[in-house]
């Protein structure tokens, strides 16, 4: 099993498990604490953690580290199924929607010039964003 993580503009080693099976020690060991909390310092006040709701990273262990480190991370039902129709995937949409800092849209549209002078730089081709 590997594990890695990305953000704009960078990612994390890439890390491999050697044996056993991933609990929510395990977890915080060897991917929270040596990856993800150096990580979040360095991008400071808006990182916001996400995962794969996968059991070891609900466990109480994660749950107790990333509070008293005051990591944040994206809230959402643990080990939810995917949308069953397009009326539930509406309905989440618009809970997670309503729920955006405003920091998030105000980040975007303060990037916008240098997206769009990157874009003209670039001929249409591929930018950085």
């Amino acid at each position: 099993m590997v594990w890695a993580g990305i953000s704009l503009g960078g990612h994390t080693d890439l890390h491999v498990f050697h044996g056993g099976t991933l609990t929510g020690v395990r977890y915080r060991d060897e991917i929270l604490d040596p990856y993800v909390r150096p990580y979040a310092g360095a991008i400071g006040n808006d990182f916001i953690l996400m995962d794969d709701n996968a059991r070891p990273h609900r466990a109480v262990v994660v749950e107790d580290y990333l509070e008293g480190h005051g990591l944040e991370r994206i809230q959402v039902a643990a080990l939810s199924p995917p949308p069953r129709s397009l009326e539930e995937l509406e309905q989440g949409l618009l809970r997670v929607w309503s729920s955006l800092p405003i920091s998030v849209s105000d980040n975007l549209i303060d990037s916008m010039e240098s997206r769009c002078g990157q874009c003209i730089q670039v001929r249409g081709g591929h930018i950085p964003y």
